[in-house]
């Protein structure tokens, strides 16, 4: 199994208002970021949520601590970066997929439980979610059967669609979702 070096924790500047002056509330790594033992090369990092109706401005600089809950509540928001390891990775005789889920169910709570079982990676959100993709290439692949092949730069408009990523590539893949919670209609 090729092996890959953890990627980068992004970098989050958040900027508000104090005294009726801009200010940067905060600056450093995503405090929510975590790199995956059961899935090389995976990441997560949740980088900012916000309630339905949120107060500005904003003066507090941790919205997204460990284990908050993913995707959001009705009219609630949620940005996240995740690196995609090679789907290799989960051929490869070492990988645990048991290990796997329990690991995403601690740092992905909410989404991870939406995963299939009898269809690995496949998930159903209530949620609009804009997904960029920042680096590589990606495959989405729809409940229907659908396959749509993305590289750096595409954006997909996802509204409530059962779907799941796949990385067919050699190197990892890294997007950004902004997950707009929804209701059911």
């Amino acid at each position: 199994m090729a092996m890959f070096s953890d990627p980068a924790v992004p970098r989050r500047v958040i900027t508000g208002t104090r005294n009726g002056r801009s200010v940067v509330v905060s600056d450093g790594p995503v405090v929510n970021a975590h790199h995956y033992a059961s899935l090389p090369g995976m990441m997560t990092s949740v980088i900012y949520t916000t309630a339905a109706s949120p107060t500005l401005p904003i003066t507090e600089g941790e919205t997204a601590p460990m284990h908050v809950h993913v995707p959001p509540a009705q009219g609630g928001t949620c940005l996240m970066i995740v690196t995609f390891p090679p789907d290799s990775i989960f051929e490869a005789p070492t990988f645990d997929p048991a290990a796997a889920d329990a690991e995403q169910r601690v740092f992905i709570p909410g989404l991870a439980e939406r995963f299939e079982v009898d269809a690995p990676g496949m998930h159903q959100t209530d949620s609009i979610d804009y997904d960029l993709v920042l680096a590589g290439e990606i495959w989405l692949e729809l409940g229907g059967g659908e396959t749509v092949h993305l590289r750096a730069g595409d954006v997909v408009v996802q509204g409530g669609a059962r779907h799941a990523w796949r990385n067919r590539g050699d190197l990892v893949a890294t997007m950004a979702f902004v997950l707009i919670g929804g209701g059911a209609g």
